[in-house]
């Protein structure tokens, strides 16, 4: 890619809730290009991502099995440990067992469920009371064994001790940070419902008598005129027609699109599904007036409402930690390792030619946001091309001598690790492209169709497309053609191995150096 200091035009920052209903209206008229797809160039603070229910739930659980096992362990090195005790093998299986028995006896209790855990008062007495009864189960199992004499009272009554009063300290802290992001709309899902009418205003009362307590509806779409489908439904603003929703969905933060549509209506879903699912959100269709009844395993439910399953939003839950864990330890890792080569690049940079040693350029990231990338500078200074509207060609003039090398090997990317560590970016993804990138005359977006639906996922130093040879320049259609079939197989098929893959491999495409100059 050309390179060059900074992004597109200045634009005002696009509006950051869903409560701007009447602006966003209107924002497709505004804008001027209206695909279904993302703008030419938009510039917006990031937005703040849901917090999974379910990623919280489980955190909660490790938290109660590895505070239950330092207590257990950390007492019993203080008061029993000794180097000709014969019992202490005792000791293990018991506070391994005691750590299960407690994240059960909590799940049971409720005390894993979102309304709980942001109650702390609610939590003392379930807490207590499941907390004793698995100190009771150990003492009748250490009685049936016959191994009471064997073991500690004083380790056990301080476990006992210890360990509740750990766990209502721990879940007083819980409690406060599941009622911030409560307070901060973190926790609650923000829908748009896609076809409103009569159909539309069934779902709209559906959801709002369901036992869904963590679902905002923003509002809603729809391709028809006021005629058919009023400015407002159920209370809830008509904000504006499909295409517009894409727009809205890059400047809100959207979790759940419902379409309010009948199964039998197939031509009309399609056609939505076409616009809609370049968005990195969950895609619903509503089942609540669906004519057959399947088995329970087809459907999805918010609250008691059924739903059918038309796309799911990737990275989610605890594949995003899972993600960003390995975006994080790998980026901290390669920095610290390369650190001598980074500084020996930067000083080949200063001697061969005038100018900064960095870059950095405003590229296309998560749902088009734009971030800002650094890179080592590899043009001459003064061909600095901000937006890459000429792409970098073999002999091209504009690049240096130490330039060469460096696109060759890639190693011009190397920086990139820091806009990692910022979260900007993943290790493994889809290559972020410069916002006015062409395929000789015509914008990436118009060339493939769907093709903003690379950034529905972080972009990535390396990737499928990468290692498959198809890197470097993008100058004709059947480049970023392929590139793009790359980028949305990986995306679709994620997993923590498949990146792995991909990082192992890059270090030979590097040293093959195809299509990069």
């Amino acid at each position: 890619m050309s390179e060059g200091s900074g992004g597109g035009p200045d634009i005002q920052a696009a509006p950051s809730d869903a409560s701007v209903a009447g602006e966003t209206h209107s924002m497709g008229r505004r804008e001027g290009r209206v695909r279904g797809d993302a703008p030419t160039s938009e510039r917006r603070a990031p937005i703040v991502p849901m917090i999974s229910p379910s990623v919280i739930q489980g955190t909660a659980r490790m938290a109660d099995a590895v505070l239950t096992l330092a207590m257990g362990f950390v007492l019993f090195r203080v008061y029993v440990e000794a180097p000709d005790t014969t019992q202490n093998f005792i000791y293990t299986p018991t506070i391994i067992g005691a750590a299960l028995l407690v994240v059960l006896s909590f799940q049971l209790s409720g005390l894993y469920r979102i309304p709980v855990l942001q109650r702390s008062l609610l939590q003392v007495g379930r807490v207590f009371a499941a907390w004793s009864g698995v100190f009771v189960t150990l003492m009748i199992t250490a009685f049936l064994l016959k191994i009471t004499h064997e073991m500690s009272r004083v380790w056990f009554v301080s476990w006992y001790l210890g360990g509740l009063g750990a766990l209502f300290a721990m879940r007083a802290g819980i409690a406060l940070l599941v009622r911030h992001w409560m307070a901060t709309g973190r926790l609650e899902r923000r829908v748009v419902i896609v076809g409103g009418g009569e159909r539309g205003l069934r779902l709209i009362e559906a959801l709002r008598a369901s036992s869904a307590t963590d679902i905002k509806i923003c509002g809603v779409f729809d391709d028809r005129g006021d005629q058919r489908v009023p400015d407002e439904i159920a209370g809830l603003p008509k904000l504006g027609t499909v295409d517009e929703l894409v727009r809205f969905a890059r400047s809100n933060r959207i979790d759940l699109l419902i379409m309010a549509l009948p199964m039998t209506a197939e031509r009309r879903v399609l056609e939505m599904m076409r616009k809609v699912w370049v968005l990195p959100v969950d895609i619903r269709l509503s089942a609540l007036d669906a004519p057959l009844r399947m088995t329970a395993g087809t459907y999805s439910y918010v609250g008691n409402v059924p739903f059918f399953n038309l796309y799911d939003k990737p990275l989610s839950d605890w594949d995003y930690v899972l993600k960003v864990i390995e975006d994080r330890v790998l980026a901290a890792l390669f920095l610290i390792t390369l650190s001598p080569l980074l500084l020996l690049i930067a000083i080949a940079i200063k001697l061969d030619s005038k100018g900064p040693v960095f870059f950095k350029q405003r590229r296309y990231g998560f749902n088009n946001e734009l971030v800002e990338v650094y890179k080592f500078r590899t043009l001459k200074h003064e061909s600095a091309d901000a937006n890459a509207s000429k792409l970098v060609t073999a002999n091209d003039d504009r690049v240096t001598r130490i330039g060469r090398f460096l696109r060759r090997s890639s190693f011009d990317e190397l920086p990139q690790f820091i806009t990692v560590l910022t979260g900007g970016m993943s290790i493994v993804g889809p290559r972020p492209h410069a916002i006015l990138a062409k395929a000789g005359d015509e914008l990436y977006g118009d060339v493939v169709d769907g093709y903003f639906a690379r950034h529905r996922v972080k972009p990535g130093i390396t990737g499928w497309a990468q290692i498959n040879g198809w890197r470097g320049e993008t100058d004709t259609r059947e480049k970023i053609l392929r590139r793009t079939e790359h980028d949305l197989y990986y995306i679709e098929n994620w997993s923590l191995l498949f990146d792995l893959y991909i990082v192992a491999r890059t270090p030979l495409s590097m040293l093959k150096g195809e299509n990069a100059f």
